[in-house]
């Protein structure tokens, strides 16, 4: 599966932004999905992921309650919802696919987007 992520862009503190993902070549609903991100100078991080089929969440403890993940199966296409944004949230995001039937903390994903930059100002 081939992923493309969008949506990235500056913001203030405190703004929101969407991410997109969209995904092809692939049976998008047999996928867990997920977001990580990469700021400068730290090791990629898991943001969040969202499960195939009942579609339970998993979020990092420091976006919970201001990010949310969601899938739309229909449109092949992945979403996180960025609120109340922080400027520690500055990044390159990526999305990611996995064919796994279960999500668990730290579960490598196959497939990979080429990630979007959000930048969020002081």
């Amino acid at each position: 599966v081939q992923l493309q992520a969008s949506g990235g862009g500056l913001v203030q503190a405190g703004g929101s932004l969407r991410l997109s993902c969209a995904a092809s070549g692939g049976s998008f609903s047999n996928y867990i999905l997920g977001w990580f991100r990469q700021a400068p100078g730290k090791e990629r991080e898991f943001v969040a992921s969202i499960t195939r089929t009942v579609s339970t969440t998993y979020y990092t403890n420091s976006v919970k309650g201001r990010f949310a993940i969601s899938r739309d199966d229909a449109k092949n296409t992945v979403y996180l919802q960025m609120n109340s944004l922080k400027p520690e949230d500055t990044a390159v995001y990526y999305c990611t696919a996995d064919r796994r039937g279960r999500w668990y903390p730290g579960m490598p994903f196959d497939y990979w987007g080429q990630g979007t930059q959000v930048t969020v100002s002081s």
